[in-house]
């Protein structure tokens, strides 16, 4: 019988996944998220496609007040002025999109700088950062938003800026330690031995590392600006010529007992939307954690 080697059998390497196609494979297998991103899509959706297909003004009163919803040929009913409520919250989820979009923006940018610059710098200049950060963070933010949107006109854009003004303290302390935690590795040391400029390593090299959990709480900051707008359109401050969610609950609010559902729609929409973005967020989360991948 022969004593010849039996043929070496080499172990397949199994090819190297595309990193989007990763991204896209964790963050579907979280049900929950793909719900929360169809529901959001949607939202957004219709409130960019309104005015081609409902040729309507949400501000026109067109038929009797208090009409409940089916009947007379208006899906959502009447509000108690007698505007059609399905147009107001189709068109309203365009104002109110915007400035969570906008504030979000807003609060990424303050909090994403003077985080960055805290963490990297270190010393007197993350002193002096956190402490101004903490005194934003000890403020009431609702209230400063507030007296914000009270010293100027309120517009969509004040509305916006004020909320970004008073909300991006999270994201600072998050951006400080993700800068903190990156700035001491191998290659950040190697791109500071060779003469890089601090700008360039804070953009270019340690930014795009500590994106994955902004990202993440990027989206949860839309829903949290989207609550801020409403609260303050309920208030009476923002633009009375807008609609948005937090306006229609506002002027609907003394029918609530009688007619809850002209609170309830716009309620229940912010709530959903809110819920989406969070869903989101967790997703975005499984998707950008490597620790998750083997799961």
């Amino acid at each position: 019988m022969s004593n010849l080697p039996s043929p070496r059998v080499e172990e397949e390497i199994p090819p190297i996944e595309h990193p989007f196609r990763e991204f896209v494979r964790m963050y579907c297998r979280n049900g929950a998220a793909v719900v929360g991103l169809i529901f959001f899509t949607t939202i957004v959706l219709s409130a960019i496609l309104a005015p081609l297909l409902w040729d309507k003004d949400p501000l026109e009163i067109v038929w009797a007040p208090y009409t409940p919803p089916g009947e007379e040929g208006f899906i959502l009913g009447t509000d108690l002025l007698g505007r059609d409520l399905f147009v107001e919250l189709v068109f309203g989820a365009r104002a109110t999109l915007a400035v969570g979009a906008v504030a979000a923006a807003l609060t990424l940018t303050i909090g994403l700088t003077i985080g960055a610059l805290a963490g990297y710098y270190r010393g007197w200049v993350d002193e002096v950062l956190m402490r101004i950060t903490e005194f934003f963070q000890v403020l009431p933010a609702l209230l400063l938003a507030m007296v914000l949107v009270a010293l100027f006109e309120p517009t969509l854009e004040t509305v916006a800026i004020a909320i970004g003004v008073v909300a991006w303290t999270s994201v600072a302390r998050l951006a400080r330690a993700e800068f903190l935690r990156i700035r001491e590795m191998e290659f950040v040391k190697a791109a500071r031995s060779i003469g890089c400029m601090d700008a360039r390593i804070i953009w270019r090299i340690i930014l795009p590392n500590a994106l994955p959990p902004l990202i993440v709480n990027a989206a949860l900051t839309v829903g949290v600006a989207i609550l801020f707008e409403a609260a303050l359109s309920f208030l009476g401050l923002s633009d009375p010529n807008v609609v948005s969610w937090g306006k229609i609950i506002g002027d609907n609010r003394d029918a609530l007992l009688d007619y809850p559902w002209m609170v309830a729609l716009p309620g229940a929409a912010i709530f959903f939307t809110v819920l989406s973005m969070s869903l989101i967020g967790d997703g975005l989360n499984d998707a950008f954690n490597p620790k998750l991948r083997d799961r």
